[in-house]
């Protein structure tokens, strides 16, 4: 299965929208249960796994984002993913490329542990509301399930397990100077220079953020995957999880914020931005052009990198650069930075996105797979 751009929809679309309303609902794939534990332990390994594999480019997004905060660091007019990662195996070695990733596992493991889990306990009330249920199968009533669940367990993950994400995004920041010797060292420090909701700064960027993003990915990722095995059913589930896992993290990264779904070969899409074709070639099937507005632009991004340097407030003990929350950090970018600065490091974090979801779900279905086979279930 590929997916790429096109350019036009037309007459294509309309055959294809008669096939496909024509025919029988293709077969939905068949879904792993598991328990409780075996699941949250999926999860947890997934998502840590995913970061491991990905923390060089993630560290490399996170130096960029807080250039500009403070003088000594803003080292770079045009940054350049090449010549920081040579500066930090010159200068740090190369294990500097996983700076703070315990931090990272530690936070890892049970922000994906209840991301996932939640997911599934919001998608079960959810069809169990009166409006939706009974509605099985319907390709409407199946994405909002998701979307919203999804979004849902974003939020209830991230706000869940934030101050250690907030620790490590400090310590990932550290350069030469280091300020913070681990991730205990770090929360009590940051509770005693800042007190406990100095844990919490930076909160409401990500929430903001996270909600769509993951709503995007788990809701795209679902539709593809049912997709995919209604046209190829005995395909591995490691391939499928893979590619629909790096496509939803495609979208998830450059969707920005998702207003409305169109539907293409029954597979509905978040999209934000119109004129915009997806083509999708099927296999055994040609190819098949349907306007899906797919936005390429990313929108999200800016408030990841705010979210950033609120979380480096205070930091080290330095003077506070931003007093006026998340609009006034926002025009604070703005007047300093320009337009441009409030996508600092977003090449390393397309690079690293599509690996990172791909891993992540295709590390959570084989382990639900091999877990339902276990004593755990």
């Amino acid at each position: 299965m590929e997916a790429r751009v096109g350019v036009d929809g037309g007459s294509a679309t309309r055959k294809l929208l008669h096939h496909h309303h024509s025919r029988p609902p293709p077969p939905q794939p068949q879904v792993s249960q598991i328990g409780t534990v075996p699941q949250l332990l999926a999860g947890g390994i997934a998502g840590a796994f995913s970061k491991t594999c990905t923390a060089p480019l993630a560290r490399l997004t996170i130096l960029f984002q807080v250039q500009g905060m403070h003088s000594d660091v803003a080292v770079m007019n045009k940054p350049c993913i090449w010549r920081e990662a040579l500066r930090i195996v010159n200068e740090e070695g190369f294990r500097a490329f996983w700076k703070g990733n315990l931090v990272t596992i530690a936070h890892r493991l049970p922000y994906s542990s209840v991301n996932f889990y939640a997911y599934e306990r919001y998608k079960t009330i959810l069809k169990s509301l009166p409006a939706l249920n009974g509605h099985g199968g319907n390709a409407s009533a199946d994405a909002f399930v998701h979307f919203v669940g999804g979004g849902l367990a974003g939020i209830t993950s991230a706000a869940a397990t934030y101050p250690l994400d907030l620790v490590r995004t400090r310590l990932a920041a550290q350069r030469n100077a280091i300020y913070y010797q681990g991730m205990s060292h770090a929360l009590r420090t940051i509770c005693r220079d800042e007190g406990f909701l100095g844990l919490y700064k930076g909160l409401g960027a990500t929430l903001l953020g996270v909600g769509p993003s993951i709503a995007i990915s788990f809701s795209v990722y679902e539709s593809l995957r049912s997709y995919w095995h209604s046209q190829r059913p005995n395909d591995s589930t490691v391939l499928v999880s893979l590619a629909c896992g790096s496509l939803s993290g495609i979208a998830s990264s450059t969707g920005g914020w998702t207003v409305g779904f169109q539907f293409s070969c029954g597979i509905p899409i978040p999209y934000n931005l119109k004129n915009l074709d997806l083509e999708i070639l099927v296999p055994n099937s040609g190819t098949v052009k349907e306007p899906c507005s797919v936005s390429f632009g990313s929108a999200t991004f800016p408030l990841d990198l705010v979210r950033r340097r609120m979380q480096l407030e205070g930091a080290a003990g330095r003077a506070r650069v931003y007093n006026t929350g998340l609009f006034g950090t926002f025009g604070h970018i703005m007047r300093t930075e320009g337009f441009r600065g409030l996508y600092r490091g977003i090449m390393p974090e397309y690079y690293k996105v599509v690996p990172s979801v791909g891993i992540v779900f295709m590390t959570y279905e084989t382990l639900k797979k091999l877990l339902s086979q276990g004593s755990f279930s």
